[in-house]
Parts: C-alpha cells; structure tokens; sequence
C-alpha cells in the first residue's frame, strides 16, 4: 500500500511539473522506471569521475545514491519520476526544516487520498560531487514516503543524465 501512495504522490506531482522540464531535457535520457525493467541485477555501486557519477542498480533495480542535502549526509533514491527532491519529515528535521502545518499547501492526490507537502527550497544538493543550489523540494509527511527521493529538481539542472551498459550516468 505504501508504494501505492508514493507512486501516486509521484505521478501527480510529475503531471504539474514535467511538462515544464521536457523543454530542458537532453535526448539520451531515459525514466528510471525503464532503466529498473532493462538493468540487470547488481549489487549497488557509486563511483566518480571528475564532474561525472555512474550508479549501478541494487537487487531491486533501484537506483541508490549517497548524498548531502545543505553538508548533512543523506540516501537518496533516484527518480526520474519524481518531479521535485523529496524528503520525509524526520529526514527534514534533521536537516533543521520544520514546516509549520500552515506550511504544507501543496496538495497531492494519491490512489490513497489527499495528501499535503510542504514546498521548500534547498541551498546546496549534492551527490558524488555533483553540486547543485538552491534546489526546490517537497518535505512530505512521514507514513507517505519512506526514503528520499532525488527528483527532477536536482537531475534537470545536470548537463545529462542516462541509462547506458545497465547503470545510470550523472554529469554535470
């Protein structure tokens, strides 16, 4: 039931904001949601280069990558799904985010219910290197995401982003 609500949460909050980013999207890029069908199982591996990160899937095909949000280490999955970066509310308050409940206005409709986000802006995103700011995100409420979501707030503001040879490239 819990996938349900956060791919509800996922797909509604993509119909308002992926329409934006197709414009910005480079060619080579393919959704997670392929790359996790195709990608062979692996065990989860992160390595970089420079300017340039390469993720192999986990057992489940997952897409799991090691960051910071503001110089606090987090875990991330990524989803090209996901229009915007989004973190449960524990996640948030350990980064010192504490959306008052006036503060959550974004209302998401889910296979499950309505559920309401609070919408914040995060300075520094970064993942093996690869550094974005003043990134836009979700703080959602704890029973409706379980773990991080690394959305297209952070990957389309990268040079390119894809699926190749069963892992997924990040380059900024």
């Amino acid at each position: 039931m819990h996938n349900f609500i956060v791919f509800g949460i996922l797909a509604i909050v993509a119909a308002l904001i992926v329409p934006q980013l197709v414009g910005k999207s480079s060619p080579t890029q393919e959704p997670a949601a392929h790359a996790a069908i195709a990608a062979p199982p692996a065990a989860p591996m992160q390595s970089a280069n420079g300017r340039s990160l390469t993720v192999r899937p986990d057992k489940r095909g997952h897409f799991n990558v090691e960051g910071r949000i503001d110089g606090r280490r987090m875990d991330f999955v990524v989803d090209t799904g996901a229009t915007i970066v989004a973190i449960p509310e524990r996640e948030a308050a350990r980064l010192g985010i504490h959306p008052a409940r006036r503060d959550y206005v974004a209302e998401i409709r889910t296979a499950n219910g309505t559920i309401h986000g609070a919408p914040v802006r995060l300075a520094m995103v970064e993942i093996g290197g690869l550094v974005v700011r003043d990134v836009p995100a979700m703080v959602m409420p704890n029973q409706a995401l379980s773990e991080n979501l690394l959305g297209m707030s952070f990957l389309s503001r990268l040079r390119r982003f894809e699926f190749a040879d069963g892992r997924l490239v990040l380059e900024q």
